[in-house]
């Protein structure tokens, strides 16, 4: 698949992600408010940051089209590794806000004792809605390979987990008050406490995951050992004596040497190391750019 392809069908599954969170945010926000559960107002503020999150991813994406440059030789891969950090640091502060404004509630004594069914009904939409999305950005981010596409398909994920936690808290709150049962009506608030949790190790997860790639991680031997096959294949290459390969963002960058004949010209050894490079961009899609250091068997 051609960077072109891949990044405008990353970019149309975040645009649509962006306008089903908007919907869901002002939906689960009215519902909240007309039904009273606080579950659901903090299950709007996450669909809210998936928005902004959904936004970031995009700009990443777009960034990271832009061709290698003076001071990007390699391209500007990485910028969807910055997405992604970005989107990270905003889980876990929506998850300290929500967690923060629950304890307050339960502390305070203001729980809802008449929640009602239209939350209940929208809670279930959404996580029909939630997880559809993340089966579509998951999917779609594994096969074209990219890490800020997986990680807002992730906060999908944990926005339907979330939406789970919120049907419990909303569903006990309901019975509790059709069966006089009040203390049940503090469940909505520790729902959305719970919530608050699940979002924070989402965000840490994701935030590990983000630094870990922008390091530039070497790819072990087992990562690299079909690449190694690619090459000993080649006609004329004698041996390899180091192969190193690199992430860098959704792609990845290969430094090798090779040892050829010595009674060969040194265009026929360009020639080799021409061809070396030819085929494990042709036949490995995640390899973005090779440098080939020939040396004499």
């Amino acid at each position: 698949m051609s960077n072109s392809n891949r990044y405008k069908k990353a970019q149309i599954a975040t645009m649509i992600g962006i306008g089903v969170n908007l919907l869901l945010a002002i939906l689960k926000t009215v519902g909240g408010i007309v039904g009273n559960s606080r579950a659901l107002i903090a299950d709007a503020v996450h669909s809210a940051s998936d928005v902004i999150s959904s936004v970031a991813v995009l700009v990443g994406i777009r960034a990271a089209q832009k061709p290698p440059d003076s001071e990007h030789p390699y391209g500007h891969g990485k910028s969807e590794n910055v997405a992604t950090l970005i989107v990270a640091i905003l889980l876990v502060i929506v998850g300290f806000e929500i967690i923060y404004n629950a304890i307050l509630s339960v502390l305070d004594g203001a729980v809802e004792s008449n929640t009602s069914m239209i939350a209940l009904y929208i809670i279930i939409f959404s996580i029909v809605v939630k997880e559809a999305l993340f089966q579509y950005k998951f999917r779609l981010g594994t096969k074209i390979k990219s890490p800020a596409l997986i990680a807002d398909a992730w906060h999908h994920r944990s926005d339907a987990i979330s939406s789970v936690v919120a049907l419990i808290g909303i569903g006990l709150s309901i019975v509790g008050a059709a069966f006089g049962i009040p203390y049940l009506g503090y469940l909505d608030p520790v729902a959305s406490a719970v919530i608050a949790l699940i979002i924070m190790y989402m965000g840490y997860q994701l935030a590990k995951e983000a630094v870990s790639m922008s390091l530039e991680v070497v790819l072990t031997d087992e990562e690299t050992e079909a690449m190694r096959k690619t090459v000993i294949g080649i006609d004329k290459v004698r041996q390899i004596d180091r192969l190193i390969a690199r992430s860098h963002g959704s792609y990845v960058i290969i430094d090798i040497k090779i040892s050829v004949d010595a009674d060969i010209t040194v265009e026929e050894g360009h020639h080799i190391a021409r061809i070396v490079k030819q085929t494990l961009l042709g036949n490995h899609e995640e390899v973005k750019d090779v440098n080939v250091h020939v040396n004499p068997y």
